[in-house]
């Protein structure tokens, strides 16, 4: 019975489906990112910050004039009262208008800062398929999606390009990547040896990690909805210091039009 059952098998093909190669899946990963960074600015959405004690703070967030404001509001998961709504609209008009004064090498400075720290971020995220090596070790279910999990061990050799992916060298991760988009789904990293950083009396510990969830927005582009860090450092290499972030991100829609244009 054995040796039929074999035989049948082999003979009507039942076998398990190959799997893409890891390089192949994180090639097609990258170029999905892409596409969703460009795209992210024309979204508008709500960002809402976590802070101990189970306190929240939640913000509108719209692209003004060539960079994002944050208008509050809820607090603790409760709407703004009528007068504080009133406050957040007046203090918006207000940055509006500033902005709309602004010269020329005002406005150039304050998006500049803006795209800075973007480019910061997105460094950071593509650094995660140049310093790592990826190895798919299966596939399973993470919520609705079925996805390809990857294990990332940093490749030999690997020399960040600036200051801040020099933490990078430190650290190890898992990516779950939708089978079907090649989305991010889920990406963890954590540091697994100390990281000295080069120029600052500091060094990052083991212990440090961060989580990014990302979800579908439409039109094929996915948008972050979690985020979360854990920080542990050594100051001066003496003095611990921890630090926690966490955001979470829902309501996006493309935004129509910029409030500063009007």
């Amino acid at each position: 019975m054995i040796a039929c059952a074999a035989l049948l098998f082999l003979s009507f093909g039942w076998h398990s489906k190959k799997l893409p190669d890891a390089r192949t899946i994180i090639e097609r990963s990258v170029q999905a990112n892409e596409k969703d960074w460009d795209s992210y600015p024309n979204y508008e959405f709500d960002e809402t910050d976590y802070f101990p004690g189970g306190h929240t703070r939640t913000y509108h967030v719209t692209m003004i004039l060539g960079s994002p404001y944050e208008r509050l509001i809820a607090v603790d998961g409760r709407p703004l009262s009528s007068q504080a709504e009133t406050a957040e609209q007046h203090k918006m008009q207000t940055a509006i208008a500033a902005r709309r004064d602004e010269t020329a090498g005002e406005r150039a400075k304050r998006i500049s800062t803006y795209e800075r720290i973007r480019s910061r971020d997105h460094l950071l995220l593509n650094q995660l398929t140049v310093a790592f090596d990826f190895k798919l070790i299966g596939e399973e279910k993470l919520g609705p999606y079925k996805v390809f999990v990857l294990k990332a061990k940093l490749r030999p050799g690997y020399n960040p390009p600036n200051r801040d992916a020099e933490v990078l060298t430190g650290m190890g991760g898992e990516l779950w990547i939708d089978e079907q988009t090649f989305q991010w789904v889920k990406v963890e990293a954590h540091v697994i040896q100390p990281v000295t950083i080069e120029g600052f009396l500091a060094r990052v510990e083991p212990g440090t990690r961060f989580e990014l969830e990302k979800m579908p927005a439409g039109n094929g582009i996915w948008v972050r909805q979690h985020f979360s860090m854990h920080s542990r450092a050594k100051i001066l290499f003496l003095f611990s210091h921890d630090g926690q972030e966490e955001e979470s991100y829902s309501n996006y829609h493309l935004q129509n039009s910029d409030p500063g244009a009007h």
